[in-house]
């Protein structure tokens, strides 16, 4: 298991230190985005806290992004997020979870996150994973998934 240590947002906002190992015992849905407050990144939020409910009861629910604790602190209060966000700045989790990837925009290449989501076992093992992310649908896949 993982023993990466992030800052993190708590259900209510409250900052909290979490490690993957803090999730152990309850299958985890682990999303990573890219970027607070974009026009994509807000919708993925949006479908999980609107479906938070038919998720829980079989998984914790948890948002990665390299945004800082004060962006994540905007974005909960904005959005009504509703589930955990962690703050990864340095890319060690993203990293550990290779998502951290090269990427291009207009020609430009930069490093960022690629919009993936896994989901862990009890044990904290990869059960489940979706990479390159398309926004639209994703959640209803997971929840199909957890749920069938």
């Amino acid at each position: 298991m993982l023993n990466i240590k992030l800052q993190g947002l708590d259900k209510d906002g409250n900052e909290k230190e979490y490690s993957i190992n803090d999730f152990s015992g309850q299958k985890t849905i682990l999303y990573f985005y890219p970027k607070d407050n974009t026009s994509g990144c807000t919708q993925e939020a949006c479908d999980f806290r609107d479906n938070f409910n038919r998720l829980t009861p079989h998984t914790n629910l948890v948002g990665v992004s390299p945004d800082s604790i004060k962006s994540h602190k905007n974005f909960k209060e904005k959005q009504g997020i509703n589930f955990i966000l962690l703050s990864d700045p340095e890319h060690k989790l993203a990293e550990a979870f290779e998502v951290w990837k090269e990427k291009s925009m207009y020609g430009r290449k930069y490093m960022g996150i690629e919009r993936s989501t896994f989901v862990l076992d009890e044990k904290g093992k990869i059960e489940k994973e979706w990479r390159k992310v398309k926004v639209k649908g994703h959640v209803e896949e997971v929840l199909s998934y957890l749920v069938d």
